[in-house]
């Protein structure tokens, strides 16, 4: 008996350390979506909110800079324009359920910073000409996604042109899927507890 009520505790210990886990691949992207909130709020202009659409976005072009190199011009102090261009954009666009009519009024921006040190990071975006955009009281949401020393953020607007609002229903299939994921690992962590108590008691 002991070793079962052992055994049930340390698979359900597992399935908390995993999940903890995963949430920690993406301090940088929450360490820089509070830093540019608050960037924001400095400058008396509103918090930007995510977008699970842009942020679908981000993580796609996160992935395809991945492999390039952090140079001079691509290293703490990004400028726009120098960074790699892909001719694959709108299949990116297309895997999130977007299309340029959705997204021509967003701003993307990717910088490579070695380490994606969170204060290099942050001064890549409010430090450079990319502030302009952080500046700009028209863009309401943003998406951000990382992939080695690479950070891309998505801004977007409340307009239809800027939105990253599919026009399918069907939504980003990678959120859905992981929410999906989720609440199937949450039912079955509560029905393992249900079970395993039941057992023991």
């Amino acid at each position: 008996m002991t070793f079962l009520r052992f055994s049930v505790l340390f698979f359900f210990s597992s399935i908390l350390l995993f999940s903890h886990s995963v949430h920690c691949d993406h301090d940088e992207e929450d360490d820089l979506y509070q830093g540019v909130n608050m960037y924001r709020t400095s400058l008396n202009l509103t918090s930007l909110t995510k977008n699970e659409n842009a942020n679908c976005f981000a993580e796609k072009l996160a992935d395809q800079f991945k492999n390039k190199p952090c140079t001079n011009t691509t290293g703490a102090n990004t400028i726009p324009g120098t960074e790699p261009q892909f001719p694959n954009y709108e299949d990116l666009l297309t895997k999130c359920h977007l299309n340029i009519s959705n997204t021509r009024d967003g701003s993307v921006m990717p910088a490579c910073v070695p380490g994606l040190v969170p204060s290099i990071v942050l001064s890549n975006f409010t430090q450079s000409l990319y502030s302009q955009n952080l500046n700009d009281s028209k863009f309401t949401g943003i998406g951000i996604g990382s992939e080695d020393n690479w950070i891309v953020v998505v801004l977007t607007t409340n307009t239809s042109d800027g939105s990253f609002v599919p026009e399918s229903s069907s939504g980003d299939e990678t959120s859905n899927g992981e929410n999906f994921i989720t609440k199937i690992g949450l039912v079955y962590c509560s029905l393992l507890l249900l079970v395993g108590n039941v057992i023991l008691f």
